[in-house]
């Protein structure tokens, strides 16, 4: 019989036998995983920002419009969303365990393009953004200043700058994070009662912020039609961004019909 061969013949029943264990070994790395599928279902998170919209506001304004569009991807199980008085509104879809998560991705990002008519011009302008993540986090860590020599603020925006760009080009990293994040920002407190007197509102204010710190092209000199002889092209740099606080105080908000100017130290600090 086929078995008695292998018992006259130990040794060479040894070496079948170490031969299979050794060519087992080697395809064990390449066989695919089927009997343990990955069962974290995929997730579609999509992020947008209403500044200075309260939550009810956030959720009539951006969510519900957001979330009428995403319910019924394919594959989708469930949406869950929420809006918070900071302006924040989060939309997470989760899908089936069998779809794709990047062409779930792809869906919901080509829904959310077609709500965009429907969203605040100032959510338009910020952006929405559309991640194929999970909201849990896997890992955190504290970053802080032994000796106290940095303050909360100056780590704030090293991560900013110098970690959480290297994080997210990690293999399987989305999304980081900096749990109370802080920037560097200038901060403009205005009078209610002098504004109402010189017929200013809040929008206005705003608008000449954007307007007058702004970066912008100055074009170049030396560009035809010159005169001959004329061999090099300047590039003339305007300086644009405002960095200093009496730099913002005259900041010109309105012109009088007597051409004096209102600066917004006339109605703020």
């Amino acid at each position: 019989m086929f078995v008695d061969f292998f018992i006259r013949r130990p040794v060479f029943a040894t070496v079948c036998a170490l031969l299979i264990i050794l060519a087992g070994a080697v395809v064990i790395p390449t066989l695919p995983i089927a009997q343990f599928p990955d069962l974290a279902p995929p997730q579609v998170s999509v992020t947008s920002f209403y500044n200075g919209a309260s939550a009810q506001t956030v959720e009539t304004a951006v969510t519900q419009p957001l979330e009428q569009q995403i319910n019924g991807a394919e594959g989708m199980k469930y949406v869950t969303s929420s809006s918070s008085n900071d302006g924040s509104s989060q939309i997470t879809a989760t899908f089936d365990l069998n779809r794709n998560p990047d062409l779930a991705a792809v869906d919901i990002q080509n829904r959310v393009n077609t709500a965009l008519g429907r969203l605040p011009a100032a959510v338009k302008t910020t952006g929405v953004t559309t991640t194929k993540a999970s909201n849990n986090f896997v890992f955190g860590a504290a970053v802080y200043s032994p000796d106290g020599r940095y303050d909360p603020l100056f780590m704030s925006n090293y991560l900013d700058v110098y970690v959480r760009d290297s994080l997210k080009r990690v293999p399987g990293v989305a999304d980081v994070f900096i749990f109370g994040e802080r920037k560097y920002s200038m901060r403009l407190w205005l009078d209610p009662v002098r504004m109402a007197g010189r017929g200013l509102t809040a929008p206005d204010v705003v608008n000449a912020l954007s307007e007058q710190n702004v970066e912008v092209a100055a074009g170049q000199v030396g560009q035809p039609p010159v005169q001959p002889g004329q061999a090099f092209q300047i590039s003339v740099r305007a300086i644009g961004r405002l960095t200093e606080s009496t730099e913002f105080e005259n900041i010109i908000l309105k012109t009088n019909r007597d051409g004096t100017l209102v600066r917004v130290k006339d109605v703020g600090r």
